[in-house]
């Protein structure tokens, strides 16, 4: 009985890791330029310290791109889409 739930999460956590890997984005010129997209499309007065939060991190992503720290480049991105995504 322990082993058939013990499969089942497992079954449960890998059916689940594609949908979060997918929501995290890659640290290539495409994704940089959907970010730049996505903060240029935001033209909330409400969110505009959020956008430039988001632009300072996309900046230091694009630096890290250029320096080839793909973790550091990642750990950016991913803190700019949190910016973005505070609505």
């Amino acid at each position: 009985m322990l082993k058939s739930l013990a499969a089942a999460g497992l079954f449960c956590i890998a059916l689940t890791a594609p949908a979060f890997a997918e929501e995290m984005m890659m640290c290539d010129d495409a994704s940089m330029m959907k970010m730049d997209e996505m903060m240029k499309a935001d033209t909330d007065p409400a969110m505009k310290n959020d956008v430039e939060m988001a632009m300072k991190e996309m900046d230091m992503a694009k630096m890290s791109m250029k320096d080839k720290k793909t973790d550091d480049c990642m750990k950016h991105m991913d803190n700019a889409m949190k910016a973005m995504k505070k609505k």
